[in-house]
C-alpha cells in the first residue's frame, strides 16, 4: 500500500514512492477563499475570548457523527498533507457527501510533480460502505473505467489510502474520544464555532461506530502503529462538525510517515446525489505500479 497516498491515489501493492512538487503545510493546505465562504485557518481560526463554556467536550465530540447524520447532507473539502523521507506532498479534495446514505463524491487534485507528471486529470472518487471506487485512476486503467477497493481490507481502512479520509469515518472516529479539551471559540468563514482537542481511541471507535463504518475502523485499529489519533474538532451552535483536522502516523514500508488529514464542512442539507458505477464500468484487470510491476487491485 501506498500509505501517504501520493503517487497515484493508490490503493494497493507498493512502498511510498513521494517525488517533488512538495506543497506547504496547513497554512497553504486551508487558504481561505473568501468569496465563497471556504473553511481554513487563515480566514477561520481568529480566536475569539474563550468563555470556559465548553461543557462536556468529549461527549459534544462524541456526538459528531449523529449530528451530522441528523443534518443529511454537506458540501466537503478535504487537505491530506503528508511528510515521508523528507518530502511534504498536500492532496486537495472537493465534494459533497450524504452522511445518512454514507455515500459522497470528491474530485481529488493531486499536486504537480506527484508520480513524476507536471499535470494529472482530477481523480474522481465515490465513497460507499466498506468500498472506494477511483476514476482516473491512471496506472493501465482504461479511460472510463472504475476501479473498486474493499477498504475493510485495507491497513488504514482508507483513513488514508485514497488521499481523502472518508467524512463519516472522520467523524466516527470521534466516537473514540477520550482526552478532549475545550480550547476555546474560534470562528470559521464568519461561522461561530466552539475548538476542541484531544485524543480518539482507534479501537473504541469501531467498536462505537455505525455498522457501515465498524469495518473500515477496524482494519485501521489493527493496521496503524499506534492506538490513538490526534485531532482538532470545530462545532458550531447546532453541534455539527465544521471542521476536524486529525493527526496520523502510519508504516507500511519504509519509516513512518506523519499524515495530517483535514475535513471541512458547510453547506448542510444541500442536494447530494451519488450513483455508483455498474459492475461492466469496474476495471477488474492489472494495475502498474510505480516500480513494482503490475499489481491487482
Amino acid at each position: 500500500m501506498c500509505a501517504v497516498a501520493v503517487a497515484g491515489v493508490m490503493a494497493a501493492g507498493t512502498g511510498c514512492s513521494a517525488t517533488g512538487g512538495a506543497v506547504g503545510g496547513d497554512a497553504a493546505g486551508e487558504r481561505a477563499v473568501a468569496a465563497d465562504g471556504a473553511d481554513g485557518d487563515a480566514a477561520g481560526d481568529r480566536a475569539m475570548a474563550a468563555d470556559g463554556a465548553g461543557g462536556d467536550a468529549a461527549a459534544v465530540v462524541r456526538r459528531a457523527a449523529e449530528m451530522l447524520t441528523g443534518a443529511g447532507t454537506a458540501e466537503a473539502r478535504t487537505w491530506m498533507e503528508t511528510a515521508a523521507g523528507g518530502t511534504r506532498v498536500t492532496i486537495r479534495g472537493q465534494g459533497a457527501y450524504d452522511f445518512r446514505r454514507q455515500l459522497g463524491r470528491i474530485e481529488v487534485v493531486l499536486p504537480k510533480g506527484a508520480a513524476g507528471a507536471d499535470e494529472h486529470r482530477p481523480i474522481t472518487e465515490l465513497l460507499a460502505p466498506g468500498a472506494l471506487y477511483m476514476k482516473n485512476r491512471g496506472a493501465g486503467v482504461p479511460a472510463g473505467k472504475w476501479v473498486r477497493v474493499d477498504t475493510t481490507v485495507l491497513e488504514d481502512g482508507n483513513l488514508v489510502t485514497g488521499g481523502v479520509t472518508d467524512p463519516m469515518a472522520a467523524a466516527e472516529l470521534l466516537r473514540g474520544a477520550g482526552r478532549v479539551a475545550y480550547v476555546g471559540r474560534t470562528e470559521l468563514a464568519g461561522v461561530a464555532v466552539r475548538h476542541y482537542r484531544g485524543t480518539a481511541d482507534l479501537g473504541r471507535a469501531a467498536r462505537a461506530a455505525s455498522p457501515s463504518s465498524r469495518g473500515a475502523l477496524t482494519a485501521a485499529a489493527k493496521g496503524f502503529g499506534t492506538d490513538t489519533v490526534r485531532f482538532d474538532a470545530y462545532v458550531d451552535g447546532d453541534g455539527l462538525l465544521r471542521k476536524v483536522r486529525h493527526r496520523f502516523s502510519f508504516a507500511a514500508e519504509g519509516p513512518p510517515a506523519a499524515v495530517v488529514s483535514t475535513l471541512a464542512l458547510r453547506r448542510f442539507g444541500v442536494p447530494v446525489s451519488v450513483e455508483l458505477p455498474p459492475d461492466a464500468d469496474i476495471y477488474t484487470g492489472r494495475i502498474q505500479q510505480s516500480g513494482k510491476g503490475p499489481d491487482t487491485p
